[in-house]
């Protein structure tokens, strides 16, 4: 019995080791040091809603208009296992490559040249190499668009909670007074189905492409709905099962989105201690996914021959999407 226990706890030390390998990489830097790359940039430029567009303004206002809680409830119970496509990372990424996000004020380019700029910012700051295939890999959430979505309202734009009272943190906060739950009587109260410090494992993020989860662990009411505990995340459930990310890459890769929270620090009465590790990763990510923007277009072709063997250490050659 004592060798068993024995056995147990070597291979707990030895998975802790490893996944400390894996964070340390073989760049030289490490993966939370300040970014350095957008030293000389203007980030004030960056994220202007108000100056936005018009395809922008109401890409919001139709996203904030339908995502509910009653559709959020329905896709997360309709959404099966099914496999969409099976094809390699890369193939993945040229498949995008018709895909301009309606939401994003700051770029026009296509989604290949948003990873790759966000990759390529990564290496240039030396970071670890699992984190240049995260901001490589980290969009491509977006294939739900091309495998059958509604339109892009429920793929892509800031994430937010839904099941209780919309933060005025999010952008554009007025366009919600089209949403039916804004006047719900549980929806809109501060906590609605949620209980004080849950944390994000048990809260439910409007749907789109970093995440699509199951019914979270709500109050009494939905518990009949709350038969799925297990989280069926898209991009971040492929990942997980299908990579050797790190867990900090895969925080990175699913929350990156959830802008209210990391950004704003929303959500407060809703997270607890154990949201801190995954906060500190995105907040290292962001940078990169987000000021990258704004820099020269990149040839893929080009860099094709550099990522190729890192997605080949992190993935295998074929994906389940």
């Amino acid at each position: 019995m004592r060798l068993h226990e024995d056995n147990s706890a070597l291979e707990v030390v030895s998975d802790a080791i490893d996944e400390v390998n894996k964070l340390k990489g073989s760049a030289g830097k490490a993966w939370d040091e300040e970014s350095s790359f957008d030293a000389n940039k203007d980030k004030a430029a960056f994220r202007q809603y108000e100056d936005a567009c018009d395809r922008v303004k109401q890409f919001y206002k139709e996203q904030h208009e339908k995502q509910t809680m009653e559709f959020n409830l329905q896709i997360r119970a309709s959404f099966k296992k099914t496999v969409r496509a099976k094809m390699g990372i890369w193939e993945a990424m040229e498949m995008l490559n018709t895909l301009v996000d309606d939401s994003d004020p700051d770029t026009s380019v296509s989604q290949i040249e948003h990873l790759l700029q966000t990759a390529e910012a990564i290496r240039r700051d030396g970071k670890p190499e699992w984190m240049q295939v995260a901001g490589l890999v980290h969009d491509l959430g977006k294939l739900l668009y091309l495998f059958g979505s509604e339109g892009q309202w429920d793929v892509v734009g800031d994430t937010f909670v839904v099941g209780c009272k919309f933060s005025d943190k999010i952008i554009y906060p007025d366009t919600f007074a089209g949403n039916p739950d804004f006047k719900d009587p549980v929806y809109s109260t501060e906590y609605g189905v949620y209980e004080p410090h849950c944390g994000l494992d048990n809260v439910m993020l409007s749907w789109g492409h970093d995440e699509v989860r199951a019914l979270p662990h709500t109050r009494a009411h939905l518990s009949s709905s709350s038969s799925i505990n297990e989280p069926t995340q898209y991009l971040y459930h492929v990942l997980k099962n299908q990579s050797s990310l790190p867990e900090a890459a895969l925080h990175m890769i699913r929350y990156h989105s959830f802008y209210p929270w990391h950004r704003e620090n929303a959500y407060q009465h809703l997270t607890n201690v154990s949201d801190q590790r995954a906060l500190d990763a995105v907040r290292a990510f962001n940078p990169y996914d987000l000021y990258s923007k704004s820099d020269e277009p990149v040839d893929p072709e080009k860099l094709k021959e550099y990522y190729q063997p890192l997605i080949a250490r992190f993935f295998p050659e074929v994906i389940e999407w």
